[in-house]
């Protein structure tokens, strides 16, 4: 069957084919990023081209110089958070393109605890592979987190 589909073109040479989660989660995952990041470009004045929501392997979201935004739908399994500092990370791609002391200085002007933000997540990326179940793992454990308690989220924004 999988030859038939090749040869179909339905599944072309060297891409993978969607995974179940990935489909049954990604609007899902696309209602709860969209508006956070709506939110934050309007606080921070950043503009973006087009948001994607993909089945990413390495990477929770990346930013071309184009403009557009890419986000896994894994972000929907994080604590509020962990997926607010991936956002604006993202969004700050969008004032410097690299990972050199400018980014970071505009990431944790908008941000205050953006540098302990990203230990917690490299910390759990180096504890836990990040499967389905360790991200709701995670997800439980930040139930009571006051980070995560004390994001102030607007009227049409609130999903907690």
């Amino acid at each position: 069957m999988r030859k038939a589909m090749t040869w179909l073109g339905i599944f072309k040479k060297g891409r993978r084919r969607p995974a179940t989660a990935y489909l049954v989660h990604k609007e899902a995952a696309r209602s709860l990023i969209v508006p956070r990041v709506q939110f934050f470009a309007q606080q921070f004045g950043i503009t973006y081209r087009r948001i994607a929501i993909r089945n990413t392997r390495r990477s929770w979201g990346s930013c071309s110089e184009k403009g557009n935004l890419n986000f896994s739908y894994k972000l929907l399994f994080f604590p509020p958070c962990l997926r607010d500092y991936v956002i604006v990370h993202e969004l700050c791609h969008r004032l410097v393109l690299n990972h050199s002391p400018a980014f970071w200085s505009a990431l944790t002007s908008r941000l205050l605890d953006a540098r302990e933000r990203a230990r917690t997540l490299r910390q759990f990326e180096r504890t836990h592979y990040p499967s389905l179940s360790a991200l709701r793992q995670l997800l439980a454990s930040h139930q009571k987190c006051e980070k995560c308690t004390a994001i102030i989220y607007d009227n049409s924004t609130s999903d907690f």
